[in-house]
């Protein structure tokens, strides 16, 4: 009787782990990495090193027209979001180049209204931005990065609700986008 007592606590036992979801800290479109699936996208750092880990030789000048260039029709879901985040984490250290981005993506939203990829893409990335708008506030980062790090104002315009309008367009994406909205909760 107790070796089945005991059979049975270690079955309960490992069905719990299999089945329970790890805690993550930190704001989810800024501190974790998200699957690239084999697409392109920012160059980065060893993803090793932590969230935080841009190429020091990157030019941030270049930082929009590439984000444009990555951001292609095809490109899934989560490729898109790892990309914004890199881009995120790049445009912290330019406010130029932050609103520059930022106001690239609105602007291509609000040309597409019908394209999901725009609307997702708009409002992806100022929630990004408003979770970098905390990152400071939340005394994640130490020295030099502390002193680059200038996103501190959160974004007007409201992400969640663009993420809304493109999963309302229920495309191939709309799962994948609505799982990505669910962060935001």
């Amino acid at each position: 009787m107790l070796l089945g007592r005991s059979l049975v606590a270690a079955a309960v036992t490992a069905a719990a782990l299999v089945s329970a979801t790890p805690a993550v800290a930190g704001p989810p479109f800024i501190c974790h990495a998200f699957e690239l699936s084999g697409s392109p996208s920012l160059p980065w750092g060893s993803s090793t090193a932590g969230w935080n880990n841009p190429d020091p030789t990157y030019d941030l000048t270049r930082l929009t027209a590439d984000v444009a260039r990555l951001l292609t029709p095809s490109m899934p879901v989560s490729a898109r979001m790892e990309t914004l985040r890199r881009a995120t984490i790049y445009a912290s250290r330019d406010r130029a180049v932050a609103a520059a981005l930022l106001q690239a993506l609105e602007k291509k939203a609000e040309a597409n209204k019908g394209d999901a990829n725009a609307l997702f893409d708009a409002g992806f990335l100022t929630e990004a931005y408003r979770q970098a708008s905390r990152v400071y506030e939340w005394d994640m980062l130490g020295g030099r990065e502390k002193e680059q790090w200038t996103m501190r104002s959160e974004p007007a315009g409201n992400g969640a609700k663009l993420i809304d309008a493109a999963v309302a367009l229920n495309t191939p994406q709309a799962p994948e986008m609505r799982k990505a909205r669910q962060l935001l909760r």
